[in-house]
């Protein structure tokens, strides 16, 4: 009997040792957020919006939580503090060491100045929709009424990405 709501996050940055930063996340996001309920592999992809000689390394997680989108939104943001994340002035993309974006909350539609859900461009990106369609490919976008598979069938995102 599931004690939470539904909340899918997608992990991911270019500096320091991904790999291990993406596993403190998902233990800081265990602890304070949720229990982890699915988690996709891991994807590098060219950075998306910006230029830098560093790919990024991404994961979507699921979990379940008993959280606010607002709470849950607060919480990411601290871990990603905790992990080094400094946000440059006057950039809307660059480099990283944590990004967490939360791509779905329920099958919630959410438009604030500070959050909203679902993520409005994570049909535009494959390092979203590859993860994605990995664990829950079924999933329907509540906004764009298609599954996560047709609108990773209908992304033009050309960037490169692979599964490590």
């Amino acid at each position: 009997m599931k004690s939470g709501r539904e909340a899918v996050l997608l992990l991911g940055g270019n500096q320091g040792d991904c790999a291990g930063l993406l596993r403190q996340a998902r233990g800081l996001l265990s602890q304070q957020a949720g229990k982890i309920v699915q988690q996709s592999s891991l994807y590098e992809s060219e950075p998306w919006g910006f230029s830098s000689p560093d790919w990024f390394t991404n994961q979507v997680v699921e979990i379940e939580t008993t959280l606010s989108p607002q709470q849950l939104l607060s919480i990411t943001q601290q871990i990603e503090k905790t992990l080094g994340r400094e946000k440059p002035q006057g950039a809307r993309y660059a480099s990283r060491t944590m990004d967490i974006d939360i791509l779905f909350f329920d099958k919630e539609i959410i438009d604030t100045p500070e959050l909203i859900i679902p993520h409005p461009r994570l049909h535009e990106r494959l390092f979203t929709l590859l993860p994605l369609d990995e664990i829950m490919p079924d999933m329907e976008h509540p906004v764009l009424k298609k599954t996560i598979r047709a609108l990773l069938q209908a992304c033009e995102d050309a960037g490169r990405i692979r599964k490590i």
